[in-house]
């Protein structure tokens, strides 16, 4: 079967290569605004299906198609991309020296080409700890370029991995793609 990813993110499509040698890339065009009274864990996982049924519906084929979405939770805040250098200064600052939870839903969609045939969604959650990180360090890392299109502001699998105490859970999440999760549901696919 025709396996897509719903996604323009270099990260995921790196992991993605990691479970499943053959797939396509077409990125999701949705509007990726909270609802009010959304949670955290309903708006990462509400955007994860959108993205795949998005991709889903512009195909006229039979086809698989996997989006994914990634934010950051602290204490029921969701942190998403800053929108400039302050702005990232406030967010990694909050999170400095705390645990937060990174928050990664995967879905899976299925189409004929004309409806989508099935559909699924998981969710993991990750903790992460940072350490103590100082205003020096936080120019610097602006500085790089790497933090402004990064959920919360950092990238664990860059150079903000010298700020990660801890982690439990999985890693490949709090980079964009739980392998685990995504290989159980490609598994599930196949054999139904």
């Amino acid at each position: 079967m025709r396996i897509v990813l719903a996604s323009a993110s270099p990260r995921r499509a790196q992991l993605l290569k990691q479970i499943c040698a053959q797939f396509e890339v077409l990125p999701s065009h949705i509007e990726e605004r909270r609802h009010a009274d959304e949670t955290p864990s309903a708006y990462v996982q509400r955007l994860a299906l959108d993205k795949a049924r998005y991709v889903a519906g512009q195909l006229d084929d039979t086809a698989l198609v996997i989006g994914s979405d990634t934010l950051i939770d602290y204490a029921g805040e969701v942190m998403e991309k800053p929108l400039d250098k302050p702005h990232f200064k406030q967010m990694l600052g909050q999170l400095a020296g705390h645990v937060h939870q990174v928050r990664t839903a995967v879905a899976v969609v299925v189409t004929d080409g004309r409806q989508i045939k099935r559909e699924q969604v998981l969710e993991v959650v990750t903790d992460v700890e940072l350490g103590a990180i100082n205003d020096q360090q936080l120019e610097h890392y602006w500085n790089t370029g790497e933090p402004q299109d990064k959920a919360g502001g950092y990238a664990i699998q860059g150079g903000a991995a010298r700020f990660v105490k801890r982690i439990n859970g999985s890693y490949t999440a709090v980079v964009g793609l739980p392998l685990y999760e995504t290989d159980q549901l490609l598994s599930a696919v196949a054999n139904s």
